[in-house]
């Protein structure tokens, strides 16, 4: 038997929340049908947990969007000016103390590693001048660095920005 979606999106997120003795964490978040909730009768795709933020992708309005739900508040967080009708977004990722979301997004046919600040609501492009295939973004707890997959050298390597949109040269130590 098939389980629905949103099933399958709470066990995964439980599977997150496994401790290293094995007791596991149920998560009793609510089931919407409206879709004002983390759980819908829509595809919710790609969770990323950090801290008390849930990042993942929904189908709910008829595109792939990005949604950011407060695990503690327990509410969708409204995400203005994040969410395009041209783009299709996928792997998203979110800082520790949820100001800071990164996500891969398709647009116009090219792919590119998008950031958004939720304070100033504003949506950058990191790797609009980088002329080469992206993929799979993460972001640090903090919120400075972002890593993703690149095909820039005819194979996929990993690139690690800072929140500027500047390549960081790995011979320097991270702090």
């Amino acid at each position: 038997m098939k389980r629905p979606l949103f099933l399958s999106a709470a066990i995964t997120l439980t599977s997150l929340l496994t401790s290293c003795t094995g007791s596991v964490q149920l998560l009793d978040f609510p089931f919407d049908p409206a879709g004002r909730s983390l759980n819908s009768l829509q595809s919710e795709l790609s969770p990323h947990l950090a801290g008390q933020y849930i990042v993942f992708i929904s189908d709910r309005r008829g595109s792939q969007d990005v949604y950011l739900y407060d695990a503690v508040a327990r509410n969708l967080i409204d995400l203005p000016g994040l969410n395009a009708l041209d783009a299709i977004a996928s792997h998203p990722a979110v800082s520790e103390d949820g100001r800071t979301i990164v996500f891969a997004a398709t647009r116009q046919g090219r792919t590119g590693i998008y950031l958004y600040n939720r304070e100033t609501r504003q949506l950058r492009n990191l790797t609009e001048k980088l002329q080469a295939e992206v993929r799979n973004p993460t972001i640090s707890a903090d919120g400075s660095r972002i890593s993703f997959e690149t095909s820039e050298n005819g194979q996929w390597d990993i690139a690690i920005y800072d929140r500027s949109g500047k390549p960081l040269n790995l011979s320097i130590p991270i702090r």
